[in-house]
């Protein structure tokens, strides 16, 4: 079976927040899962890199539109190997590979009749004498009254032309912009109508793609999809590849989402492997984002793949919420985020793991507080697991010599972890992660009660050898398949236990390790001072 999972791609033009990490995690975690399954797997993603956002910024500091795009690129890619991300491929949207495979998309949309010309009307700025992308214009939307770019409103998700919004103004120079006829091309959108409700029934049939990604999709094809520009004047992107258009560039909104292609076919030319099996109809396809990009995965994305004859459609849409901060909701632009580099600076990357998981916005939005986040640390990581796997390896080490005893193992492991690995197998491939993690460390908290209620300490007083030996290869076995059972969501202690038994590698079936011998155990985590609540508070909110 093939498995193919694409993460969203964030724009390079800032740095990295939660909200962003609580979105695409569930990627990394389905990933690590079906390898540990054996099945075949490519997870790609990589950098928006010609986004009009990165223009923006370019414009603010002074320096070209590459330099913001190198900068943050590298920073992306630091901070998801930091996180433990294990992408098959992580490149960026100005790489010539993409540039290429976006054109051939392009042109087989051309040539198939999706793709054709049109005269309009673009904002255009006075002051700086030059069309506007649609980003550049702002203004109040027309549906909900929030403010709102000229492409798309965050607060309601309704997708915009600039000509929609009220009280327009210019970004460039803050007065309102004029129109101006000029000639783009347009994609068909409305073509594929019929064939992406069709698609979007199959998925509430077969409840393979979230709540939220079903009901905003139902309500763009309720009103109609309307076909939408591909074209556009802009200075960084991938040259529209038409005799008479060569001097304007691939509308971002369908050139980010054909990533996943170029991407798949990157990684194999940097292999020597074949990609086709990921873009077959039988390819299983999951597709992680947040909620405001759910339009992208649900309609344009799938409308190009009907247009390019392409079958492996996205069969899973993995579309969170909203994470917000402290009850408020996350703003770059004043600072109320937590950033993934100083976050990643104080904090163990499993930590971070855990929370965004175990609080993840899967159905509705949840909130990052640093409070919950250092609690759940010393009460779950710390007290339940942490606690687990170092008293009953400091009580092997010390009592045993390190010497695992053979023993009976007890039901809570011989009949427990097989029905563990089906269950939260079972709910990591439906995508209810946070499900998933949580009965995980449910069935932790079930053993740390065997371990008291064993009593190992005063069974080995009493000397019943028999009693002990079981209580503890139980243990150990438990352990032992805790760091398979957690490896999708925490990596980095799950190898570390292994390498404490001296465990070779790692599969999604029960294991009952022989012969082992652990030696210099050393906590999982370290338990952080509550002083830090308020500590990381104060940082909240300040300028750079």
């Amino acid at each position: 079976m093939a498995i193919f999972i694409g993460g969203a791609w964030p724009y390079a033009n800032g740095s990295l927040h939660t909200g962003h990490i609580a979105s695409l995690l569930p990627g990394d975690i389905l990933a690590r899962y079906y390898r540990l399954k054996s099945e075949k797997v490519l997870y790609v993603s990589g950098s928006d890199c010609n986004g009009t956002p990165i223009t923006i910024r370019a414009r603010q500091e002074g320096i070209t539109p590459e330099e913001v795009a190198d900068r943050y690129h590298t920073e992306f890619e630091n901070n998801f190997n930091a996180l433990g991300f294990s992408y098959d491929c992580y490149t960026r949207t100005d790489h010539p590979h993409h540039h290429k495979i976006v054109q051939e998309i392009f042109l087989s949309l051309y040539k198939r009749g999706y793709i054709y010309p049109k005269e309009i009307e673009q904002a255009y700025c006075e002051t700086y004498e030059q069309f506007l992308p649609d980003r550049y214009v702002e203004g109040t939307c027309p549906v909900c009254g929030s403010h709102a770019r000229g492409d798309q409103c965050d607060n309601c998700s309704t997708i915009l032309d600039p000509s929609d919004l009220l009280d327009r103004t210019c970004k460039l120079c803050g007065k309102p912009p004029v129109f101006k006829r000029t000639e783009h091309l347009y994609f068909a959108l409305r073509s594929f109508q019929q064939v992406l409700e069709n698609d979007v029934e199959e998925a509430e049939k077969k409840h393979t793609w979230r709540t939220n990604a079903i009901q905003l999709t139902k309500r763009y094809l309720r009103e109609g999809l309307i076909d939408r520009a591909v074209s556009r004047d802009l200075s960084v992107g991938v040259s529209v590849p038409i005799e008479g258009y060569e001097k304007k560039k691939v509308y971002v909104w369908i050139e980010a989402v054909s990533g996943y292609y170029s991407a798949s076919k990157l990684w194999a030319q940097l292999t020597g492997k074949d990609d086709s099996p990921f873009w077959q109809e039988d390819t299983v396809t999951y597709y992680v984002h947040g909620k405001d990009n759910i339009p992208f995965h649900t309609i344009i994305w799938p409308a190009i793949l009907h247009g390019i004859g392409n079958p492996a459609l996205p069969r899973h849409i993995v579309s969170n919420e909203y994470l917000t901060l402290e009850k408020k909701k996350l703003s770059t632009s004043k600072n109320w985020a937590v950033w993934v580099p100083d976050l990643l600076e104080r904090y163990h990357p499993d930590s971070i793991r855990y929370f965004l998981t175990i609080n993840a916005p899967e159905n509705r939005d949840t909130d990052f507080s640093w409070r919950e986040f250092i609690y759940s640390h010393n009460s779950e990581l710390l007290g339940a697991y942490g606690n687990f796997v170092n008293r009953t390896l400091k009580f092997i080490e010390k009592s045993f010599n390190g010497q695992v005893p053979e023993g009976e193992i007890a039901n809570i492991a011989r009949d427990g972890l097989p029905t563990l690995y089906d269950r939260i197998g079972s709910l990591i491939e439906e995508s209810c992660i946070r499900e998933g993690l949580d009965e995980i460390f449910s069935y932790i908290r079930s053993a740390n009660k065997y371990f008291d209620e064993q009593q190992p300490w005063k069974q080995i007083k009493d000397k019943d050898q028999s009693r002990v030996n079981g209580t503890l290869a139980t243990c150990v076995v438990i352990i032992a398949n805790l760091t398979q059972l957690l490896e999708p969501f925490l990596p980095f202690s799950s190898q570390k236990v292994r390498e404490t038994l001296k465990l070779d590698g790692a599969s999604w079936e029960m294991v009952t390790p022989k012969d082992i011998v652990v030696s210099e155990v050393s906590p999982l985590f370290e338990r952080i001072d509550l002083k830090q609540i308020d500590e990381e508070f104060k940082r909240l909110g300040k300028e750079f």
